[in-house]
């Protein structure tokens, strides 16, 4: 794939604005946006919650992996659920079609973000804390990212910005 077709792929916690930065970057690049979230709840005709009910963690995990690994897109900003990350066949195909840009928030700042877990259907396995789930996904997140941003002092339009400042660097 030519690089100008690639996708830019974001991931990161839930609560780091994937999806508001998303949208951004795409209208300021000239590229189609695509909910990676959105894209499971068509694929499954329910909500993210109502599919980590009754299938369990696991069982959306496995959802999230081939509906990801079966994303087709070109000069798209794809946006990704905080869980992505556990599915290696999803992350395999999306850093084959796009550069991975970390979006990288301190645990502090994404604790006061994040007030209700369950309404946003994040994945948490019983007993787990935030906490504990940011220290488990950072690595694998970490792992995957091309590009990582660290956004602490960013608001949206300061993390698009260095969202294109460093792909063109890369270019």
């Amino acid at each position: 794939m030519d690089n100008k077709d690639k996708n830019i792929v974001l991931i990161g916690m839930p609560g780091v604005g994937k999806s508001t930065a998303g949208v951004v970057l795409a209208k300021v690049a000239g590229y189609q946006f695509i909910d990676a979230d959105l894209l499971i709840q068509k694929s499954e005709g329910r909500k993210l919650s109502e599919i980590i009910e009754k299938e369990g963690i696991d069982g959306f995990l496995e959802i999230e992996n081939k509906v990801n690994a079966s994303i087709r897109a070109k000069r798209s900003v794809i946006a990704t659920g905080g869980s992505a990350v556990y599915g290696e066949k999803a992350m395999k195909h999306l850093k084959n079609i796009g550069t991975v840009v970390y979006l990288h928030t301190s645990y502090r700042i994404l604790s006061n973000r994040l007030k209700n877990l369950k309404s946003r259907g994040v994945v948490l396995r019983e007993g787990q804390t935030l906490r504990s789930l940011y220290d488990e996904r950072k690595p694998l997140y970490e792992k995957y990212a091309d590009i990582i941003i660290e956004q602490d002092k960013l608001g949206i339009e300061q993390t698009v910005a260095a969202i294109l400042d460093k792909l063109e660097n890369m270019a």
